[in-house]
């Protein structure tokens, strides 16, 4: 089965005035929608867009785990542990929040900069805040998220190619960049896929194009 949810249809959020605009497939802050919590362990996939000079001021996480994935620009992070570090296209940042966290994240560059955030939810709660970057992952070398139960995927596929799907009891697809078709279903930039019982699913390159593909358990 298959649940297609198109980028235009996503909540916006942000603060226009401030430079940032928020585009949320999940319930998140202000807006919510019953039947729209999560898929599995994923709470939010949060496209952030900041101008230059804008950011998120320091505030708190805790019980999560924040992946996040930079398309464009660079990602300016800064957290109570006191690591700071630049995130840049390619590249996979990974938070884990557990028992609390303050951190902050900025675009102190002088061009646009565009984020994918995913917040899932950890199997235990508690325990000490972790982070890292991973460089460069991609289909050969999936990031495993053991705290959650989860893996991620990167697949770039180009034009006109076919790239397998995880099989797996859940899967949540988001497409960054380009086109594809999935199981008769095209999708663009945004858009996204919850997947159940996948099993031989392949995308469709209809365009160069960049996917996001969690595999979550059962």
């Amino acid at each position: 089965m298959i649940s297609v949810q198109r980028s235009e249809d996503r909540f916006r959020g942000g603060d226009e005035a401030a430079g940032i605009e928020s585009l949320h497939a999940f319930s998140f802050g202000t807006f919510y929608d019953p039947d729209n919590l999560r898929f599995g362990p994923v709470m939010a996939v949060n496209e952030e867009r900041l101008a230059p000079g804008a950011g998120f001021e320091e505030h708190p996480h805790s019980h999560t785990e924040i992946v996040t994935w930079v398309v464009e620009g660079e990602l300016t992070h800064r957290d109570s542990t006191g690591r700071a570090t630049v995130v840049r296209p390619g590249d996979l940042q990974h938070l884990s929040a557990a028992s609390g966290v303050r951190h902050v994240e900025r675009n102190d560059g002088d061009v646009p900069l565009t984020f994918i955030q995913m917040w899932l939810a950890p199997l235990e709660a508690g325990g000490e805040p972790a982070y890292g970057i991973v460089p460069g992952p991609d289909g050969a070398t999936p990031y495993a998220l053991p705290g959650a139960g989860t893996t991620l995927h990167v697949r770039r596929v180009a034009e006109g190619e076919r790239a397998p799907v995880v099989d797996a009891a859940r899967l949540y697809v988001h497409v960054v960049r380009g086109r594809i078709v999935l199981d008769g279903e095209e999708l663009g930039p945004g858009d996204a896929a919850r997947i159940v019982g996948a099993k031989g699913l392949e995308a469709v390159a209809v365009t160069a194009a960049e996917l996001l593909i969690w595999e979550l358990a059962g």
